[in-house]
């Protein structure tokens, strides 16, 4: 089992940056990929950025492609999203996902584990 752990959400004015940072420990970590989805009150949760373990190939969702940036750093197992440019639709709670094996990176349900979430508010 994979435990992963969000930080750096807060407050923000419309314009403003943040970067979220995730953490992930266990007995074993193994993960095909990692992902950020984000859920805003009475939504879904929705898809936001992946990256591929292995050689660090990023997928987004269209409306945060050229604001938001998935990295990672394979030896200290941690992945981060950095926000620009934020938009008072992109407050949510903030989640990090890890994928053990190869799927759809935009699919939440293909997802094997789980952080507790993040909130990012951005004010207009």
């Amino acid at each position: 089992q994979v435990q992963l752990v969000e930080s750096g959400g807060g407050l923000v004015q419309a314009g403003g940056s943040l970067r979220l940072s995730c953490a992930a420990s266990g007995r074993t970590f193994s993960s095909y990929a990692m992902g950020w989805f984000r859920q805003a009150p009475g939504k879904e949760r929705e898809f936001v950025a992946a990256i591929r373990w292995s050689d660090g190939i990023r997928y987004y969702r269209d409306s945060v492609k050229g604001r938001f940036t998935i990295s990672r750093d394979t030896a200290k197992k941690t992945v981060d999203l950095q926000m620009i440019s934020l938009k008072p639709e992109d407050t949510a709670v903030y989640y990090c996902a890890a994928q053990s094996v190869p799927s759809g990176f935009t699919t939440a349900l293909l997802y094997d584990s789980w952080g507790q979430g993040t909130q990012v508010t951005v004010s207009s």
